[in-house]
């Protein structure tokens, strides 16, 4: 992928070389590619992993999570840089997701600033968080960058609030993409909404040039495709119909159906113990009328990085 900030990369590379970067999540969808790419600059992993993994030469494996004080200490010890993907997207109470989604960052920041000196760190949020009283899920993204923001003291921080982030690996919005190669582009929300997307690979180097930049950027940045004013149904179907050749319509689900089935998965979901994705929060969430995103301020302090990606490409590579 041939970028503005992966050509600084290019040049740059020297400086990552040899650095090492701790990632939490990097068996996640984000976290996978960060850790190929990181890699692939030169740097030295060092990756916190639920379950034991083999270690390399450019990669190190820290068994435990977010909970494990030891571990933790290990992941974080003489980095230059900690990133932190990890996170719930799925749950069926509030505690489920502050557990992981603020405890854990809390454990990782307090861990982080005994270190001499603090690691930079950035923290990968959500545009969710924009919003924290339409959802659990968004409630404790929001309090995480809380705890970022406030706590940090000297360390240098950064948080990053993508927008829905789709590409190979993600498994909830790219199946819904390439349904519409059938003709259609079920919906759930406002015909009128509007909402912003960004490619795995232009949040991945986003971080990268997050890295290499020697000013302190801190702050809480939006990131998405630069899309002037995002996407509504409509244009989503447009492009979706110029790559696959045939008409594709808007199909709009009910949302009272949409909502009742949430309800139902909720009742369920605590009466089985699994984690639900679809919950009266995530529906709020869905129907919320404007999820585009801003990412001038971003561009402002990272002028190496812009996003090329476009959605029609990225379709016509899933085919």
């Amino acid at each position: 992928m041939q970028t503005r900030c992966q050509s600084s990369l290019e040049t740059d590379s020297l400086h990552m070389s040899g650095s090492t970067v701790a990632v939490t999540g990097a068996t996640g969808f984000i976290g996978q590619l960060l850790v190929h790419s990181l890699i692939k600059n030169g740097c030295k992993v060092r990756a916190l992993t639920r379950t034991p993994r083999i270690s390399d030469e450019s990669i190190e494996w820290i068994t435990g999570d977010l909970d494990d004080q030891i571990a933790l200490q290990s992941l974080v010890k003489g980095v230059s840089a900690v990133v932190h993907c990890a996170g719930v997207v799925r749950g069926s109470s509030l505690k489920e997701f502050t557990h992981t989604n603020v405890d854990g960052t809390n454990n990782l920041v307090r861990i982080s600033l005994q270190q001499t000196p603090p690691p930079k760190f950035l923290l990968i949020s959500s545009l969710a968080a924009r919003e924290p009283s339409l959802s659990w899920y968004a409630k404790s993204k929001y309090l995480a960058e809380q705890i970022v923001a406030d706590n940090s003291g000297i360390m240098p921080w950064t948080i990053f609030r993508p927008t829905a982030v789709y590409g190979p690996g993600d498994k909830e919005l790219s199946p819904l993409l390439r349904i519409t190669r059938y003709g259609v582009l079920p919906m759930a929300g406002s015909k009128t909404a509007r909402y912003s997307l960004i490619h795995v690979s232009d949040l991945v180097s986003a971080i990268l040039c997050w890295l290499v930049t020697n000013d302190q950027v801190r702050g809480v940045y939006e990131l998405d495709d630069g899309k002037p004013g995002g996407y509504d149904c409509h244009s989503l179907a447009s492009i979706a119909q110029e790559v696959w050749g045939r008409p594709v319509r808007c199909i709009f689900i009910p949302v009272t159906l949409v909502s009742l089935f949430a309800d139902i998965n909720l009742w369920l979901a605590v009466l089985l113990r699994y984690a639900p994705m679809l919950t009266p929060g995530k529906v709020r969430e869905i129907r919320h009328p404007n999820w585009v995103c801003d990412i001038a301020p971003l561009v402002l302090v990272l002028p190496s990085w812009q996003p090329c990606v476009r959605l029609r490409d990225a379709l016509l590579k899933a085919i």
